[in-house]
């Protein structure tokens, strides 16, 4: 599986967007960023995109995308999936006439922009022949991680979160983790009230999982923090991992 960091940042400053994983071209984990990354025809090839939670930052992207598809007049469909309190947050709060357009009705219902694509936590679906599982982690709404598999080859992406339990099960013995680290040490209390990990907190977490990826990527620092985070991750020596970049591109 070939990927495509869109974003990867905590916040939005110039050089760092919000989170967007691109896999194989086709299908999106996360929607902060979608048009300042991707071009026309890179927007139509995205199929489905798999939301970890409600927050803006990892929303944002999709009704520029179905605007945009619209305003093409192309009959293609994204669907959008997520666990029930993301999915009714979108429906209810962005995409709801009110704040922009239901495009899950548009251009028509027979064939709208958008199609919206329930789960429900640890219950596997396949798509394209990805098999994913969204697991429930720790954070301030709702919100799960993704196991990623195909090809003999997986992934967990984990979204936002803080210290938490469940989702260390799935992790072990995959691939590749990428995993959030949105605050330095020293913000330890901030991270855990909003819901996030610091290098410090992670590293406490991984020891949670009896057989470590033995790639480790991290995601969502605070732009404002890139090199105190950056510098605490490399002094904590946590074997293949690597802080990630907008633009980078990884194969798993």
């Amino acid at each position: 599986m070939k990927l495509r960091v869109l974003g990867c940042a905590g916040a939005e400053f110039p050089g760092f967007h919000p989170p967007g994983f691109l896999v194989d071209d086709m299908l999106l984990l996360d929607a902060g960023t979608i048009g300042a990354a991707l071009n026309e025809v890179e927007q139509r090839q995205i199929r489905y995109i798999f939301v970890t939670h409600s927050h803006l930052d990892h929303v944002r992207g999709i009704p520029v995308l179905a605007d945009n598809l619209v305003a093409r007049n192309v009959r293609h469909t994204v669907h959008v999936a997520g666990c029930h309190d993301t999915i009714f947050a979108l429906r209810s709060h962005l995409m709801n006439d009110v704040l922009w357009p239901d495009f899950n009705r548009l251009p028509t219902p027979q064939h709208p922009a958008i199609r919206y694509m329930e789960l429900l936590p640890e219950q596997e679906v396949m798509v394209e022949g990805y098999a994913i599982t969204p697991v429930p982690v720790t954070h301030t709404v709702p919100a799960v991680g993704y196991v990623v598999r195909k090809g003999g080859k997986g992934f967990f992406y984990t979204g936002d979160t803080g210290p938490t339990e469940r989702m260390w099960a799935y992790v072990s013995g995959l691939d590749a983790l990428i995993v959030e680290v949105s605050f330095p040490n020293d913000m330890e209390d901030v991270a855990i009230t909003t819901g996030h990990l610091t290098p410090r907190l992670l590293a406490g977490e991984l020891k949670k999982v009896a057989i470590l990826p033995s790639r480790i990527f991290l995601t969502h620092p605070k732009p404002q923090y890139f090199a105190v985070i950056e510098a605490e991750v490399a002094a904590l020596g946590i074997r293949g991992a690597e802080l990630l970049r907008d633009g980078s591109r990884l194969e798993v």
